[in-house]
């Protein structure tokens, strides 16, 4: 080999050498200086890899009712994990990861409703930690506790929070709903976190409110996931959100719910509703409707909620605006008279005939109001007022536009008219819409000597976390509408429709003795858009009421109404129109007999104390204590309530497990407060009254309790076959 040839292997070798470390220096070049590598941001990757982030939930606020009994709450749930990792106990001086595995499936089995091998199978997972579902999820206090008292090594607890609403299908569409979603946070380190979210009601026209603010921790970690000693830790506190107190009564609400469920479950209409108004404030104390829907469970029909986004034509109630109108411009005679039964409205011929189309004879105008004439109106449209004067009062009654009050989506509704016809079917609330709030809103006008009120449903908002009222509702005035000599006469009239002899129209029966009820029934049509008529069935209408009392100075406003019930006409509405108003005139001792024989009874917060603390209440009142446990831990009505004598009063003990109650019997809305309390799962079938469960009495509940619900006829007649 030549002396150049040796030379030219080891200029090769440094060659390649020089181009080797050219490369590496390049590529540590741009891994030091370079601020992404290959398209990740190394600050921000760093900061994600040794940084621990998670967020402080806030507690949402919860809903009362005018007298503080909780009508939506948060309640915790917890979800049961396993933490497998080993080296979870190697900084510790006790056992931090599942040991024994075989033991902890076999303990926990029972507990969790769970197949021992398929715990077991979770348990020999290659992971850090897993989660013990299904029967794990979801727990009760009282699960968590008897886990607990096992002292298992390496079994935790996710706690979570969801809305409860513990009344079920009470005031629904006023208290609306909220439920639990998951928020995805960026980044593999930061924990991701659930929150309550408003979806319907006060619930979400207030969430912002009631959400509260969020907080936050952050730390340091090492490689194992423990917080570095002596790293800088930063933390925000969460703000919890704020209370609001509505302006329901839930005593007159019960009325109302329970009177709207019966005369559903009798007559079957397309929908019916109950509202019931504080006449010198404003205040609404009670709004039940059907279809209606359970908020812990979300069985929704329909959206909208019919206080103050249901529009349809009102029929007669409105003849007390049209009288109103022509009594305050002055031009009315209430002693004149006109001819009854039907009249020509126009030059196409347009009859407008009384709902008797023989009449009554020669009527005065104000015995046209008690027959509720269409005719009277008509011509009181002629002679009296014009349409402009109608629009006007329509107007300035609250008509054709939003109240204001605190609900999410209000209608305004429709008061358009032009021709003669339509005049005169506006006159007596056909071919016009309105919303059940400003029928409320237009009777405080009557109720208050002219001066109209606007309607409240929130009575005050509390910072939960400072005790400072946000805000907080006062009786508000609108103005002087009509002249207190103008009220004073359309009470006389109002008077008249209900109590009244000589008067044969279906107010009449809405009168109750010592109650002193004045008001106007309605009867309208039906418009159907398909066949761009109006109907023409038996029950094709709604039929409604519209009252106040006592009628001489007026507490309490009602206004009811029910779409084609499938038989009996007005029946239905009468019926339980009248049951309401007989129920709170006791309630409020509005009657002339004002006595109550039933003894009333104030509850005391009974949490947290010895069940003998019932035994003194067990002579009055009806307590159903649930658990065999001496520490009572929940209670239903809650503290605050006033119970009559022989109401229920549910008592939940701090029993190891959840025995089945005997439910047979139970109102569908007492099984489904009963079950609620025990968060208990269940299905319904039917109406009525619980004649059988899936789950007997007595036993541990082991899965969804199916009830068998059937009227109160069908349990009454069966009592009387067993006896």
């Amino acid at each position: 080999m030549n002396k150049n040839n040796r030379w030219k292997f080891p200029k090769v070798v440094f060659a390649i050498f020089l181009v080797v470390f050219l490369c590496l220096y390049l590529q540590y070049a741009y891994l030091a200086l370079s601020p992404s590598i290959y398209g990740i941001n190394m600050d921000s990757f760093a900061a994600q890899r040794s940084t621990f982030s998670t967020v402080l939930s806030a507690k949402r606020g919860n809903i009362y009712d005018i007298d503080s009994n909780i009508l939506a709450t948060n309640i915790s749930s917890y979800t049961v994990i396993a933490y497998l990792d080993p080296n979870r106990s190697n900084k510790s001086t006790t056992l931090l990861h599942v040991v024994d595995k075989e033991f902890t499936a076999k303990s926990l089995a029972p507990i969790l409703n769970m197949e021992e091998d398929y715990i077991l199978e979770l348990l020999n997972r290659d992971v850090k930690q897993v989660e013990l579902g299904p029967g794990g999820r979801g727990i009760t206090e009282l699960t968590k506790e008897a886990i607990e008292n096992l002292n298992l090594p390496g079994i935790d607890f996710i706690e979570s929070q969801k809305r409860y609403y513990p009344n079920g299908n009470f005031a629904s569409y006023i208290i609306g709903y909220a439920r639990t979603v998951e928020v995805d946070t960026n980044g593999d380190d930061v924990e991701d976190s659930e929150e309550i979210e408003g979806e319907l009601g006060i619930e979400s026209k207030y969430d912002e409110m009631l959400r509260g603010t969020d907080g936050y921790i952050s730390y340091q970690k090492d490689r194992f996931g423990y917080k570095i000693p002596d790293t800088k830790e930063e933390k925000v506190d969460a703000v919890n959100g704020d209370d609001i107190y509505l302006t329901l009564d839930s005593n007159i609400q019960r009325f109302t719910e329970s009177a709207v469920k019966e005369a559903t479950e009798e007559y079957d209409p397309e929908w019916m509703f109950i509202m019931v108004m504080d006449a010198k404030t404003g205040d609404i104390l009670a709004s039940s409707s059907s279809p209606s829907f359970d908020p812990n469970i979300r069985d929704i029909t329909n959206y909208e909620n019919p206080l103050s986004s249901y529009v349809y034509e009102p029929g007669s109630v409105m003849k007390t605006y049209t009288y109103m109108c022509a009594i305050e411009k002055g031009t009315y005679v209430g002693s004149q008279t006109f001819l009854s039964g039907s009249i020509v409205v126009d030059n196409e011929g347009s009859v407008i005939s009384d709902w008797n189309p023989s009449g009554w004879g020669m009527l005065t105008y104000d015995q046209g109001y008690a027959y509720s004439s269409n005719v009277g109106i008509t011509n009181i449209l002629k002679n009296f007022i014009d349409k402009n004067d109608l629009r006007d009062c329509l107007d300035s009654y609250g008509f054709g536009k939003q109240t204001g009050v605190e609900l999410a989506r209000e209608l305004t509704g429709s008061i358009e008219f032009n021709y003669p016809v339509e005049i005169a079917a506006a006159g007596f609330g056909q071919g016009i819409t309105i919303t059940p709030i400003q029928q409320l809103q237009a009777l405080t006008i009557i109720a208050n000597d002219g001066i109209m009120l606007k309607p409240h449903i929130i009575s005050k908002i509390v910072d939960p976390n400072t005790g400072e009222i946000l805000y907080e509702s006062s009786r508000e005035e609108l103005g002087q509408i009509v002249s207190k000599a103008t009220t004073d006469k359309i009470k006389e009239l109002m008077d008249d429709a209900v109590n009244a002899s000589w008067a044969p129209t279906s107010a009449a029966s809405f009168k109750i003795d010592g109650l002193n009820v004045i008001g106007k029934s309605g009867t309208a049509q039906i418009f159907n858009n398909i066949t761009n008529s109006y109907e023409a069935g038996a029950n094709d209408y709604v039929f409604s009421f519209a009252g106040m009392f006592p009628g001489d100075n007026p507490d309490i406003i009602i206004y009811a109404a029910m779409k084609k019930p499938t038989h009996s006409t007005a029946i239905g509405i009468i019926k339980a129109t009248k049951s309401v108003m007989e129920n709170v005139g006791k309630y409020l001792q509005l009657t002339d007999d004002s006595e109550n024989d039933l003894e009333e009874i104030t509850l005391t917060s009974y949490i947290n104390k010895d069940i003998s603390i019932l035994d003194d209440l067990k002579d009055t009142l009806n307590v159903v204590v649930i658990g065999d446990g001496q520490r009572i831990i929940n209670q239903y009505p809650s503290s605050g309530k006033v119970l009559l004598e022989g109401e229920k009063l549910f008592i939940i003990t701090n029993a190891s497990t959840t025995i089945m109650p005997n439910l047979k019997g139970y109102s569908e809305s007492d099984a489904k407060v009963l079950l609620g309390l025990l968060d208990i799962d269940y299905t319904i079938e039917g109406y009525g009254y619980v004649t059988s469960q899936s789950i007997s009495s007595g036993q541990i509940v082991d899965g969804v309790v199916n009830l068998v619900l059937e009227n109160k006829s069908y349990i009454e007649e069966e009592s009387e076959e067993e006896s």
